[in-house]
């Protein structure tokens, strides 16, 4: 795999990482579904949740989809890593 390809990858999953994590945190302060940030946050993030909410069972409070997708994603950065050095 090309290099700087795989760098492309790498980052494009780390700021999506950094994305579910900004949803996660965000959601335990009130904050206004209104804001702009928080629209868009939804936006990105929600195409990654929403499936893994439908595989994971229900935990009562807890929404664990956030922490699957992450090490979904973090999976996957390392599958880039070993077809970049292979």
């Amino acid at each position: 795999m090309n290099h700087e390809v795989a760098q492309v990858f790498t980052f494009f999953l780390y700021v999506l990482i950094v994305a579910v994590i900004g949803r996660s945190l965000m959601s335990w302060f009130p904050v206004s579904p209104a804001n702009q940030f928080v629209r868009l946050l939804n936006r990105v993030t929600e195409p990654l949740l929403e499936p893994v909410r439908r595989i994971l069972p229900r935990t009562g409070f807890i929404d664990l989809s956030g922490l699957a997708v992450i090490l979904l994603l973090y999976l996957m950065i390392m599958v880039i890593g070993r077809a970049e050095n292979a």
